[in-house]
């Protein structure tokens, strides 16, 4: 687009310069064309005086030039304009893809504390476990009926079916009823 305008505009001075050319070189080619005549484009014009103005070229290629120089004007500064909203678009683009990055960073980070913890919890977790297969069923079964019925399910769900089976008489019935209902249904 800018470079049509730019081909135009070029198009229109050199015209323009060839016209103001020919009309200093030859004041006889612009009579001979009827324009001095009074039959040109600026024919029927009259000035305040009533008198005809005469047609000049080279004052119509110094308009047609400074109109092509204001619109050239307007375009370096659009151009300018549009480079300084890049560049600070540019900026902008930087800055959030540095956030970004540092996001997914400490998400990074966050994530493998989080699997430290639950790596440790297991491990805690296995600890209780192989300790409740070795600990003799009556005393286990108290251990379990003392702890908070969220851990004695989670307990429960961790031991495999031959311990459960051992320590179900010790432990309170209605905890084991729980259990079991909850493995039936899936949850």
């Amino acid at each position: 687009m800018i470079r049509r305008v730019r081909l135009l505009t070029t198009s229109l001075v050199v015209a323009g310069l060839a016209l103001a050319i020919l009309v200093q070189d030859s004041p006889h080619a612009v009579a001979e064309s009827g324009v001095a005549a009074g039959k040109g484009p600026e024919a029927g014009k009259e000035t305040p005086q009533g008198q005809q103005q005469p047609f000049s070229a080279s004052h119509a290629a110094r308009e047609e030039k400074a109109i092509q120089d204001a619109r050239r004007q307007q375009l370096a500064e659009k151009e300018a304009a549009l480079a300084a909203k890049e560049q600070e678009l540019k900026k902008l683009s930087a800055k959030l893809e540095a956030q970004v990055k540092a996001l997914e960073e400490s998400k990074k980070r966050v994530d493998e504390s989080m699997k430290a913890q639950k790596k440790q919890q297991d491990e805690k977790v296995q600890k209780m476990v192989k300790l409740f297969k070795t600990m003799r069923g009556e005393q286990a079964g108290q251990l379990i009926d003392s702890l908070h019925e969220d851990l004695a399910l989670e307990l429960l769900n961790r031991l495999d079916t031959k311990t459960v089976a051992k320590l179900a008489p010790f432990i309170n019935q209605p905890r084991v009823v729980k259990w079991i209902s909850e493995n039936l249904q899936g949850k």
